[in-house]
């Protein structure tokens, strides 16, 4: 028999929609917020000759520059004040949750509740404003040594131009931090990761115009575009089924007595995510193994030689080739355990569990149920770093073998549906509590009369 809550939610229709008037509020702010993204995205950050900065952008395409544009949206190709994105907030916010698992100060204030994730909060600020300068001032350094052709990408270098970068594109980053704050307050869904999502997806009709175009030369076969389109299909599938995939533990509570009445003696669930690490894992592998082609990319666009054992890793460490792949997966792999033991402590668990009186059947409280824990997480890791690592391999096929002209699958592709999962789950709960305020409001006009 379906509960209440499923049945409120198979009455939701387009009429609730219509009535539920914060959402479509909250709605409107959202998508007024991510135009003003993708416009900030075209305004150019001065001392740029644009045709020069495109033709070495199109050279480093295959580097970690060009899977950093991929998420900016285009911003970073066209050297735009958003060109840096949101990617310092993201990498001072994991700076800061893996500082919490090795500093007992950090550790502290995250076990302090709403008070010291605030803390946390502003920490990850003055963080991601550092990260933004110290990026922003190397950008533009290495903006001043790149050329083309022989002309320098930047008008006018120097230290005004050094500073005036620095300042605009850290402004930029600080803005767009401020700008999913708003989000995620005012709007629907999480505001950090639809301003990511939206870079992805600005990018997907230019890629698909691309693949239609080659399908139209005969570069690629009609059939294969059909069998791709039907693929994509068949991995978005797959995404969503291992991102709600997870592996329910039964807890139980014992009955406790309190005068002439019993309490307690209820049961709950334990969720532990098949992949608890998310699309972590494939950032880092990515980025660690494309540092040796963009250094080498750099030295060229600088005027030099790519030479010595850097050329050498990078001719080994290209996209498509066997050391590549092979390096690919097992990072992906490693960083999936190292992060998911980072962000779920089965001793932490158990103490918790054992302190509100919690316990698995058939297993004692304390270390045998930390290890039992362990053990079960251990073995679901594995299963969720073989997806990721499916998941992430397969454009690098696809790139390699039929020269597919975008990335179809791994990090964006886990982004896009991750993001949208999440933002169409928090419509849904709005409308379902828009419902339950129907509700309640016929029960008391009842009660009146």
């Amino acid at each position: 028999m379906a509960s209440a809550a499923e049945q409120l939610a198979a009455s939701i229709n387009l009429g609730a929609f219509a009535k539920a008037t914060e959402l479509k509020n909250r709605i409107w702010f959202t998508l007024g917020a991510l135009v003003i993204y993708r416009l900030g995205t075209y305004i150019p950050i001065p001392g740029i000759d644009p045709a020069i900065l495109h033709e070495i952008f199109s050279s480093k395409a295959g580097g970690i520059l060009g899977m950093f544009d991929m998420f900016s949206g285009g911003a970073l190709g066209r050297m735009t004040i958003f060109a840096l994105n949101i990617m310092p907030y993201i990498s001072a916010s994991i700076i800061i949750q893996l500082l919490t698992a090795v500093s007992p100060t950090l550790e502290a204030l995250k076990k302090e509740g709403e008070s010291g994730r605030k803390k946390l909060n502003q920490y990850t600020r003055y963080g991601t404003v550092g990260l933004a300068a110290v990026q922003a001032y190397g950008i533009a350094v290495g903006l001043e040594g790149m050329r083309a052709g022989g002309a320098s990408a930047v008008i006018d270098p120097g230290l005004f131009f050094r500073l005036v970068t620095t300042i605009t594109l850290t402004g930029g980053t600080v803005f767009l931090m401020w700008l999913g704050e708003q989000i995620t307050a005012r709007g629907i869904g999480n505001g950090i990761s639809l301003i990511i999502m939206a870079g992805i997806v600005a990018n997907l009709p230019h890629a698909l115009a691309a693949t239609l175009e080659l399908g139209r030369t005969g570069a690629i076969s009609t059939v294969f575009i059909i069998i791709f389109l039907l693929m994509s299909v068949a991995v978005v599938g797959v995404i969503v089924f291992m991102e709600r995939a997870q592996r329910r533990i039964l807890v139980q509570y014992p009955k406790r007595q309190q005068g002439n009445r019993m309490f307690g003696g209820d049961s709950s669930h334990l969720p532990l995510k098949i992949n608890t690490s998310g699309v972590i894992p494939p950032i880092f592998a990515s980025s660690l193994l494309l540092l040796p082609a963009t250094i080498a990319s750099f030295e060229e666009a600088g005027g030099g030689q790519s030479m010595g054992i850097i050329s050498e890793i990078t001719a080994y460490l290209a996209h498509g080739r066997p050391l590549y792949m092979l390096l690919y997966v097992s990072l992906i792999v490693f960083f999936c355990f190292f992060y998911t033991a980072i962000v779920f402590n089965p001793t932490e668990t158990a103490d918790n569990l054992r302190k509100y009186g919690g316990f698995i059947p058939g297993i004692r409280p304390g270390k045998n149920t930390a290890d039992y824990l362990d053990y079960v997480l251990t073995r679901i890791t594995v299963i969720g770093a073989i997806y990721l690592a499916l998941v992430c391999i397969l454009p690098e096929f696809l790139i390699s073998q039929y020269s597919v002209p975008f990335y179809f699958g791994g990090t964006s592709l886990l982004i896009v549906v991750s993001v949208t999962m999440d933002t169409v789950a928090q419509i849904h709960s709005h409308l379902l509590a828009h419902q339950y305020e129907g509700l309640i409001k016929k029960a008391r006009l009842r009660g009146r009369r």
